[in-house]
């Protein structure tokens, strides 16, 4: 545990009087949520524009494929996911490392530059190719800027109540998503795939530069703090020494979080899973429910109801963590969303898959948050931004793999028995959680 920061805050009537040490020795920094509200709201709204980025293509972009491009096969039609989640992957691997070496902000603008061109070259692509272009940088924003959010929230608020602040960071990206999925379709059914859907982009990219540049604080220093107090999750003797060991190279890092620790290895299968079904759920779900009849205003509320609910949930389910565990909704939240997978061809018509879609975001709620509590309950402060990228990087490869053999179940056997097989997937996952994973939470 972290002791209290007993030096008085800045300002305060103590703080203000003569001091021996005042002039020759600054400040720790205090971490807390509220001793670090107004900048971790900050953050919080800069989320919120990173999810809004991607909620702009979630229900049309698919369209656009089949309508705009003309593209027949599943497996092409999902490339721009397989980019989009490849890129993203890789930009996360590496805001982790650069958080831990040069700081977290610079890493955080540099996702914003990337973001610039992403909505212009929607708005005006001539062919499939420059879809799939805008996804690699669309990428390269989430990858960099939602890892350096999520680290700096970390970094904030220290170890006590860490799920709640991944729940509130989460809700605010993922309610984003589901605000502007929506928004986006309803621009779309009005006004055509193009070019308006897109438009509001524009203004998100510059919003969430314009706040990282002039206002956003490094935070690097409170982590630098809280590795003078560290102790690590309740584990095996020989893995406490390894996880408390506070300069192991990034290779170490990857392997550790990768495979050698298994209550790490156990989150970063599950978070590739999960994201696995988030890239069926963004690629085939338009494509399945428009073959079942939906129209575009339809297939916009379902696909702005999942990420939804997902985003509203977690409001609760991260402080959830806290208190029950990691554990026990990690392999909970897998196998309700192996349920709603399941329920989906199962069913017809637009109110049962609305059920569907709420209990596949309850079930993503449950386990988004937990994640990431998790790889920082275990990884020591001063390589904890290198381990969550790490994860970020194989969580993410689900997009990449989800598109890839979404598209494969469904050009091969139909869309109703990829979304199954997926379904039975998830399911094995959980497994693999409740046999591999120790709980975390200290």
């Amino acid at each position: 545990m972290i002791p209290p920061r007993t030096t008085p805050e800045p300002g305060s009537p103590s703080a203000s009087a003569p001091s021996s040490l005042s002039s020759t020795q600054s400040l720790p920094p205090l971490l807390g949520l509220r001793a670090n509200l107004s900048q971790f709201l900050l953050l919080v709204l800069i989320n919120a524009f990173v999810g809004a980025m991607v909620g702009l293509e979630r229900d049309v972009v698919p369209l656009m494929g089949a309508e705009v491009f003309g593209l027949a096969s599943a497996t092409a039609g999902l490339s721009f996911i397989a980019s989009f989640g490849i890129v993203k992957a890789l930009a996360n691997l590496s805001a982790g490392h650069l958080s831990d070496r040069i700081g977290r902000k610079g890493v955080l603008v540099a996702g914003w530059v990337a973001a610039l061109p992403v909505p212009v070259l929607l708005i005006v692509a001539p062919s499939w190719g420059w879809v799939v272009a805008a996804n690699v940088l669309l990428g390269i924003n989430q990858g960099l800027c939602w890892s350096t959010t999520v680290i700096m929230k970390i970094d904030l608020v220290g170890p006590a109540r860490r799920g709640l602040a991944m729940g509130l960071n989460e809700a605010a990206g993922y309610g984003a998503v589901a605000l502007a999925a929506a928004g986006s379709g309803y621009l779309a059914a009005v006004y055509g795939l193009r070019p308006w859907p897109f438009v509001p982009g524009i203004a998100f990219a510059l919003a969430g530069l314009l706040l990282s540049v002039f206002f956003v604080r490094e935070s690097h220093g409170f982590a630098r703090h809280e590795a003078k107090f560290f102790t690590p999750a309740p584990t095996t003797a020989s893995l406490a020494r390894e996880e408390t060991a506070p300069s192991p190279s990034f290779t170490e890092i990857m392997l550790r979080t990768s495979w050698r620790n298994r209550s790490l290895s156990a989150v970063c299968q599950a978070g590739l899973v999960n994201n696995l079904n988030d890239g069926l759920a963004w690629g085939l779900f338009p494509i399945f429910f428009a073959a079942g009849g939906l129209g575009v205003a339809q297939i916009a509320l379902l696909a702005g109801l999942y990420p939804g609910v997902w985003g509203a949930a977690q409001l609760a389910t991260g402080a959830l963590s806290d208190r029950l565990g990691r554990k026990p909704l990690i392999i909970g939240g897998m196998w309700l969303q192996a349920g709603a997978l399941v329920l989906l061809p199962l069913t017809h018509g637009f109110a049962p898959w609305a059920i569907a879609m709420v209990l596949l975001g309850l079930g993503t709620a449950l386990v988004y948050p937990t994640f990431l509590a998790a790889v920082s309950d275990v990884a020591h402060p001063s390589w904890r931004a290198s381990a969550v990228g790490v994860y970020r990087l194989w969580r993410d490869l689900g997009y990449a793999v989800g598109a890839l053999l979404a598209g494969v179940l469904a050009d091969h056997f139909g869309v109703p028995w990829a979304i199954a097989g997926i379904a039975a997937l998830t399911f094995a996952s959980g497994i693999v959680v409740l046999t591999r994973m120790r709980e975390t939470r200290r």
